[in-house]
């Protein structure tokens, strides 16, 4: 059992030992101190890998160790040749992180034994270390192309290119220092060769002010691209955006023409998604969604899946591209609709390598990728070519392994960016060449430059602005930005592995498609759900139907209109203003007619002439309602107007002149007409086509059906509309205002106002319902249609029938049939139809006062049985001796009741007019016989004709 010591007695000593052929750097033993320090604190003590002692000393040369010491990592040496000899090589090496000296070990030669060429010195940053360790390759692979070019009698056949390097660490800090000590050391540096994007940018942006030209081998960020920025820099590895190209011949390819993307939130990704933006515009495409996430994707994912994205542009790391696919995956936007795009330098197995950070499984996340495409930038020529070198491909990866000592390559840093650096020189050298004989015819040769000749860097941009030639990596050609164009190597994740489906050079744009693409549908899918445009026609079973009635309809206002025009010569129908009836028949068969176009839609008449069907529906109905309507309220206008006017104004109105009910019609006619013509000429009828929510066919859930309607509107329809229902509508509301009033109104002027009344209820009633009706059913063709045009058929029929079939029946049922010049000629005299109901009715009257008087004549009788009871009852009693006394005497009678003799109420006395009395009263004269003065009152006419017959 062992236990942790925390407290040591003073005087106790540590002694530090490292592990396997490291070797400590500082104090190896500390003392504890009284105090309760250890000795030497302010020193670290460190194991650091030994770089080989045979790199510090140099054969006829110095070398200088600092700092001084064992040569450990950070240990740099720099090398002289002593008097009569020349340096071949790198004057400084550094002691990196893996115990290897970062450059060969140089040599001295005497002078007698140098070449005669002149040398130029290419000033270069090889990442050694750090983020990326590019160098660890692409030296190996630059030095190898130096001593290919160096050897060559037709490449600068006059010099040496020597190449000066140090370890950048792939950090702009540690650039800054190095580029210092490039540019203010000897010897002068013709050109600059950095990797990594950060410290390519430092080097670019700086190297204009020394005249330099910057040419870099890995270096991919897409903001290098900006010549203003950085004018004097190329690039052999080609920029992120070159996938872009790529990405755009693929939608074209697959006609694609809307697509999303999802990135991460960084500089590089946002730069080449903005040129991704700026190219699928040139193309017609669209971008749809753009989402971008920092760590957490679950977000965009969602948005991506709810805004119907189906072509997907993914722009992330790696570990990234394992957090996204979790979310896609729980978000089921994969599969046979779905489509994503990928970078293509993941490793082959990212998606099954277990991350802490999701939690989906392996096979989860197979799922999700599968059948996604990536895009790589192709950095080794897959063809087999000798280039410029006079090396294939594989010639070169073999000389490669050779060099690096048989490095595991997946384990050296920069090794598939390694063609590029090879490429690199030779991009250089052929350059250089070419600025030969230029220079030469101006004076002017390449050893002669120095940062302040801005000529010669000129002749150099321009041969390497211009360079074209077959490299180990491929087509080597640069853009106007100085970027490389390379080709973009296709694959597809096919049953969990990638395979290569083409290639895209866009150089030559020119794509090499191998057909073995595989997808989970029939085919590549649409970039979006199929949307079908399906237009909603009226039911022909409706139209057909409604036609019919209006068919009838019209057939029966031309018998209503031929009946009328038949009998104008009539009374009764003449009393009835025959041609005003007319117009109200021509305008039922007008609104009728109007039904017909009204039907009409986009499966009867081609697009271009559906406007012509509009403005043909609003004239017909238009028209037709202001000269049926107008007409019946002309009527009932005049009918109103004669008789509520006062007493002594109303003999001036007896006589109704017919041009004025003409001018009244006209008047409406003419308001209508005006304003339909305003309406045509300031904002004409157009189609519009209403847009209804997509509906999904039950077969393929992948198809929606966009429903479709055509309208007849305007710009400012709901103006006009206004105008138009406002004016009717107050018409009709007057209407039927003046039809109430003149409900009781008995005339011969006009003798059907009553029935025309009827008819603008009937009309009234109707459109007050329906227009709005409509207008509310707009959007249901059917119901709208069957609305509008059963309103328009009730209507005219009502109409119809109310003014046209009772003057039929009259006329059969009366035999009514003769002109009033007929019936003229038939009794001698000109009776109108107003003095034949006189008569009637004095008839009626005539026959009830018969009947008055035949009453009266029974209780006359029975009087006078009563009197002459009464006269022979005192005849009994008086004595015959009292006879001549009192023969002068009035009879009691007379006296004891004066009103027994009086006439019945109502009629004449008789004692104030004899001539007077009915003629039944006559035979009542016997009575008054016994006295004188009813005897001189007595009436003897014999018969007196009846006051009535």
């Amino acid at each position: 059992m062992t236990q942790d010591v925390q407290i040591l007695p003073v005087d106790y000593e540590i002694e530090y030992i490292c592990r396997g052929n490291r070797v400590i750097v500082g104090p190896k033993v500390r003392k504890c101190l009284p105090n309760g320090t250890w000795t030497d604190m302010t020193q670290h003590s460190r194991c650091l890998l030994l770089c080989p002692r045979v790199w510090t000393s140099l054969e006829n040369g110095r070398v200088a160790v600092k700092p001084p010491g064992q040569p450990v990592e950070g240990t740099v040496l720099h090398y002289s040749c002593h008097d009569g000899f020349i340096l071949e090589g790198r004057n400084i090496s550094h002691c990196t992180k893996l115990g290897k000296w970062d450059s060969p070990k140089p040599t001295c030669l005497c002078e007698c034994l140098s070449s005669r060429k002149k040398k130029l010195y290419i000033g270069a940053l090889f990442p050694m270390s750090g983020g990326w360790p590019g160098g660890q390759a692409c030296l190996p692979s630059a030095q190898m192309a130096l001593d290919l070019v160096n050897n060559r009698s037709d490449i600068l056949p006059d010099y040496e290119l020597e190449l000066i390097h140090y370890d950048s660490m792939c950090d702009p800090g540690e650039a800054t220092k190095l580029l210092y000590d490039l540019l203010y050391t000897e010897p002068i540096k013709i050109v600059l060769m950095p990797g990594c994007s950060g410290v390519s940018t430092l080097v670019a942006e700086a190297a204009r002010m020394w005249n330099l030209i910057v040419l870099s081998y890995g270096s991919s960020s897409p903001a290098l691209s900006n010549r203003q920025r950085f004018p004097t820099f190329f690039r052999t590895h080609p920029s992120a955006t070159l996938h872009n190209p790529t990405r755009v011949q693929l939608f074209q390819k697959w006609k694609w023409t809307r697509i999303a993307t999802i990135q991460q939130t960084t500089e590089v990704f946002t730069s080449t998604l903005d040129d991704l933006e700026q190219r699928v515009k040139e193309a017609g495409i669209e971008i749809s969604v753009r989402q971008s996430f920092l760590t957490d994707p679950a977000v965009a994912v969602k948005n991506l899946k709810r805004q119907d994205a189906r072509i997907i542009v993914g722009l992330f790391y790696e570990t990234e591209a394992r957090k996204v696919f979790c979310e896609v995956f729980k978000e089921k936007l994969y599969g046979k609709k779905y489509v994503w795009f990928l970078i293509g330098w993941y490793a082959d197995n990212w998606f099954k390598i277990k991350d802490p950070a999701i939690n989906c499984t392996v096979e989860n996340m197979t799922e999700a990728v599968e059948g996604h495409v990536t895009t790589e930038i192709v950095m080794l020529n897959p063809e087999t070519v000798r280039g410029a070198s006079n090396l294939t491909s594989q010639e070169f990866l073999a000389a490669l392994m050779s060099r690096l000592g048989g490095m595991n390559p997946e384990e050296t840093g920069g090794f598939q960016e390694a063609p590029l650096a090879y490429d690199a020189v030779w991009a250089l050298a052929l350059a250089l060449n070419k600025t030969v004989a230029p220079l030469k015819a101006r004076g002017r040769r390449l050893e002669d430059f120095n940062y302040n000749n801005h000529d010669i860097t000129s002749e150099i941009y321009r041969a390497l602005n211009t360079s074209s030639f077959e490299g180990v990596s491929g087509h080597v050609v640069f853009d106007a930005q100085g970027s490389r164009m390379a080709m973009t190597l296709i694959e597809q994740l096919q049953g969990g592995s990638y395979k290569k489906i083409g290639y895209y050079d866009s150089s030559q744009k020119n794509l090499s498609w191998f057909g073995n693409d595989v997808w989970i549908g029939a085919g590549p899918p649409a970039d979006r759900t199929v949307v079908i445009e399906e237009f909603r026609f009226l039911s022909q079973k409706l139209f057909a139907a409604v036609s019919v009635f209006a068919g009838l309809g019209i057939l029966l206002g031309i018998v209503c209109l031929t009946f009328n025009i038949y009998n104008s010569n009539v009374r009764y129908i003449q009393n009835s203003q025959p041609y005003l009836n007319n117009m109200t028949a021509v305008g039922c068969m007008m609104a009728l007619a109007a039904v017909f176009p009204l039907g009409i839609d986009g499966h009867h008449v081609h697009r271009s002439q559906f406007p012509v069907v509009c403005q043909f529906r609003l004239w017909l109905l238009g028209l037709g309602f202001s000269l049926a309507y107008g007409s019946m309220f002309t009527k009932i206008w005049w009918v109103h107007t004669l008789f509520t006017k006062k007493d002594e104004k109303k003999e001036k109105k007896k006589h109704l002149e017919p041009w004025k009910l003409y001018a009244t019609v006209g008047v409406l006619l003419a308001v209508d007409f005006l304003s339909l013509m305003i309406w045509q000429i300031v904002d004409p009828l157009h189609i519009t086509v209403e847009k209804f929510t997509k509906e999904a066919p039950k077969g393929d859930l992948d198809v929606l059906i966009q429903p479709l309607l055509e309208h007849c509107s305007s710009e400012k329809m709901n103006t006009w509309l206004g105008v138009v229902y406002g004016y009717k509508g107050l018409l009709l509301l007057l209407g039927i205002f003046l039809a109430y009033e003149t409900k009781s109104v008995s005339t011969e002027k006009i003798n059907d106002h009553r029935a025309v009344g009827m008819a603008i209820y009937n009309v009234a009633v109707l459109c007050m319902i329906t227009a709005p009706v409509t207008m509310i059913l707009s959007s249901q063709q059917d119901a709208s249609f069957a609305f509008a045009s059963l309103a328009i058929v009730f209507s005219a029929y009502i109409t119809l029938v109310v003014l046209f079939v009772p003057k039929m029946r009259r006329l059969i049922t009366r035999g009514e049939w003769q002109s009033e010049q007929q019936d003229t000629l038939k009794t001698g005299s000109s009776t109108n139809n107003n003095d034949e109901e006189k008569s009637r009715q004095l008839e009626r009257e005539n026959r009830e006062l018969q009947k008055i008087i035949q009453e009266k004549e029974e209780r006359v009788s029975a009087l006078r049985n009563q009197l002459a009871e009464r006269q022979a009852l005192r005849n009994r009693r008086r004595p015959s001796t009292g006879q001549n006394q009192n023969h002068n005497a009035p009879p009691p009678s007379s006296q004891a009741d004066p009103k027994s003799l009086l006439p019945p109420p109502g009629y004449p006395n008789p004692t104030t007019d004899n001539h007077s009395l009915p003629p039944s009263f006559s035979n009542s004269s016997n009575l008054y016989q016994a006295d004188s003065k009813m005897s001189r009152n007595h009436c003897h006419n014999s018969q007196i004709p009846l006051l009535y017959k």
